[in-house]
């Protein structure tokens, strides 16, 4: 899931977890995106009375049940904290030179073209999947609509 949408699955994990457990992440950036997320999902595990193990940090395993561990964890989410603000920070560069060429159109709002349609198969009682499939749209968009519709 997008690090920017509630992450129901990581809550559910998290929330389950006991004393001794050991939850296993393949990458650090999957995690988290900025350290304080990392930290506040570091204190969850800890709170549990658990340790986090990342698997793949540059060919080593860094499990912070130990002090190195931990240490390791700590520097590594900061360099992923900045590596992701350095790549958004290219990215909106590239935006606004591509706008300012007059080449940056954006992404078409296909979704909320179909407003009514979504709409009306909603107020229908038409399952989220079909109206995806008959109209085209993405779950994310279809969530995108279904919320501005709430509104």
């Amino acid at each position: 899931m997008s690090s920017v949408a509630e992450r129901e699955q990581l809550d559910a994990a998290l929330g389950a977890l006991r004393s001794d457990d050991k939850p296993v992440m393949m990458k650090l950036h999957r995690l988290a995106r900025s350290v304080q997320q990392l930290g506040q999902i570091i204190e969850r595990v800890n709170n549990a009375g658990s340790e986090l193990v990342v698997l793949d940090m540059g060919g080593t395993v860094v499990d912070t049940s130990n002090p190195t561990g931990k240490l390791i964890l700590n520097v590594m989410s900061s360099v992923v904290q900045i590596e992701r603000e350095m790549m958004l920070e290219c990215q909106r560069e590239d935006i606004a030179k591509a706008k300012a060429e007059g080449e940056y159109k954006g992404c078409k709002p296909t979704a909320r073209a179909k407003t009514d349609m979504v709409k009306l198969a909603l107020d229908e009682s038409v399952s989220k999947s079909q109206i995806c499939r008959d109209l085209q749209i993405s779950k994310t968009s279809l969530y995108c609509v279904a919320k501005q519709l709430r509104v």
